[in-house]
């Protein structure tokens, strides 16, 4: 969860009612502390602030800071202890063992995977599923990790410890732990009933280079388990360790064993589970399973292959899709007669979590640096006012003529300008300017000639404004900017049902043709269910504002047919 850099909302002095709230919520939560503990942890006088922050994928957080050190921390109305605390109290949660060698890949993000675990003497502490508990090395009680058990005890020991066994939330060195006075765990000796064994086991394992390269496949998160590919890199220093020539020689032979049927079902959750982690946000929810296909899936798939559904063995995006909510990865509903949406993502869901993002291409890496080089910007839209024949002599002593353009706060400065230099501002109140003949003929309606003889700067202001003829700039990046006389034409957007209820074989039609009743406009429609993503294309994409888009809000109100 820390594995990346957070965000921090605000950071607030802990009230008394708060403090003695967490006091009592941390008893709740770990009630083998005693109260001696509690208060030591929470302290009564001492410092403790509330820090809020957002981790890198939008999570909500709380953490308690005590001393400059994070304490717990609270996700989901669920209260953590940190590695700072568990290293005062070792033996609050329940502690597994694993190689120090799996330390680098949980600290990037990984989970702690069943086959890393070293077995006790006495046998893995007793668990159920959902538990919480502490991760430490061989050697050190110290914990350096804490995560959820993914299976009670009970099951990792019938599963051969095979399969995911923690999905991880915090780890020593993480950016959590960075946010803290940064110390390395202290030295706590294992269990006498341990250490002997442990040594032993250690040792061995030092002795045997095989059996340590075995440790590094098994806790690396690019093993094919139960069907499941996770993609994972290994780094610099693992890739360079020796392999068995025998080994690697029967690795490659399973993967060119498999059928094309296998290597797309492969191919398939790795863009599933790439889109959930890397394009999807909580903000797209629901999200149409057609666009999650066509917008997210496709464009994570490695360059140089095609994904293509009907190939593997679900035959039917919707039956792949019931696969991954039985897995209990993601809800899909259908929101609408005939159209499954997906609802709900599970983005702590370990096969998410683990997930490492391939690296891609040399080429894809040239396209994106290239791409960085010559960013997109909007275009400006600007509006103008242009002289027209009747407000010449208004601004012709400040050097304009007709058919003159002006930003609106050119025409006020000359306004303002003209009446002062003409000394028109009522010498008894300064809000008010009289009207001489050249403002009478500009700015006042004929039956207003003799009757109106002052009026308040901003009526004044106003009225010119009116007078004037309207006007826009369009500037495009690199080119000279495009001034048209009129008014700045809307972007409208309506609905329409469809008559009849045809099924569309594409994602969205689209045609253009004039505007009927518009001279030189045009009228694009569209096809498909793509009204959101026309209201993100035009505000977020090409930055154009909102008051240029008509019918926009009510296009985009939830619950609306489209």
């Amino acid at each position: 969860m820390f594995a990346k850099a957070f965000r921090v909302k605000s950071n607030t002095a802990i009230k008394g009612s708060d403090r003695r709230k967490l006091r009592a919520d941390v008893t709740t939560a770990f009630p083998t502390l005693g109260t001696d503990q509690v208060s030591e942890l929470v302290p009564g006088k001492e410092e403790l602030n509330i820090v809020k922050l957002y981790a890198h994928k939008g999570d909500a957080v709380t953490v308690y800071v005590s001393g400059g050190n994070p304490i717990l921390f609270e996700l989901e109305k669920n209260l953590y202890p940190t590695v700072y605390t568990l290293w005062s109290y070792p033996d609050l949660l329940p502690t597994f063992t694993t190689w120090p060698l799996v330390l680098e890949k949980l600290v990037g993000g990984a989970d702690l995977m069943l086959p890393g675990l070293v077995m006790p003497p006495a046998g893995l502490p007793q668990v159920q599923k959902g538990d919480l508990c502490a991760i430490s090395l061989v050697g050190n009680r110290a914990p350096v990790a804490i995560g959820v058990a993914a299976m009670s005890t009970a099951e990792m020991l019938t599963s051969g410890l095979k399969g995911r066994g923690f999905s991880v939330l915090h780890t020593y060195q993480d950016h959590l732990w960075r946010s803290g006075n940064k110390s390395s765990p202290p030295s706590i000796a294992p269990l006498a009933l341990d250490s002997a064994d442990l040594s032993e086991e250690k040792g061995s394992v030092q002795m045997d280079s095989t059996l340590q390269g075995d440790m590094r496949h098994m806790t690396l998160e690019g093993e094919e388990e139960n069907g499941e590919v996770h993609q994972a890199r290994e780094d610099k220093s693992l890739s360079e360790a020796p392999e068995d020539t025998s080994t690697r020689g029967l690795n490659q032979d399973s993967t060119d064993s498999k059928t094309l049927q296998e290597q797309m079902d492969e191919l398939l959750q790795q863009c599933f589970l790439h889109a959930l982690k890397c394009r999807v946000k909580k903000a797209d929810l629901p999200l149409l399973t057609s666009t999650f296909l066509g917008s997210h899936m496709f464009s994570c798939c490695p360059e140089g292959r095609q994904l293509d559904i009907k190939k593997s063995s679900y035959k039917k995006l919707s039956k792949f899709l019931q696969q991954m909510q039985q897995e209990q990865i993601i809800q899909v509903k259908e929101l609408s007669k005939g159209v499954e949406s997906i609802v709900a993502v599970d983005w702590k869901h370990p096969r998410i979590t683990s997930f490492v993002i391939p690296e891609p291409s040399p080429t894809s890496q040239t396209i994106q640096e290239g791409s960085r080089e010559q960013p997109y910007h909007p275009p400006d839209i600007k509006p103008l006012y242009c002289v027209p024949a009747s407000m010449t002599l208004l601004f012709q002593e400040s050097g304009h003529k007709k058919g003159s353009f002006l930003e609106g706060s050119e025409v006020r400065t000359i306004v303002i300008n003209y009446a002062k230099k003409n000394d028109l501002v009522d010498a008894d109140n300064k809000n008010l300017v009289r009207l001489d003949p050249i403002l009478c003929d500009c700015i006042l309606e004929k039956n207003e000639q003799h009757t109106v003889m002052k009026l308040p700067w901003d009526s004044l202001l106003t009225r010119c404004l009116e007078k004037l003829q309207p006007a826009y700039q369009v500037t495009l990046p690199g080119q000279e900017p495009i001034v048209k006389k009129g008014r700045i034409c809307p972007i409208d957007i309506t609905l329409a049902q469809r008559a009849s209820n045809k099924k569309q074989r594409c994602q969205a039609s689209t045609t253009v043709n004039p505007a009927p009743g518009a001279k030189d406009s045009l009228q694009v429609q569209i096809q498909g269910n793509q009204v959101h993503h026309l209201g993100w294309l035009l505000l977020e994409e090409y930055q154009l504002p909102r008051k240029h888009i008509q019918g926009l809000e009510k296009a985009l109100k939830p619950g609306k047919k489209k």
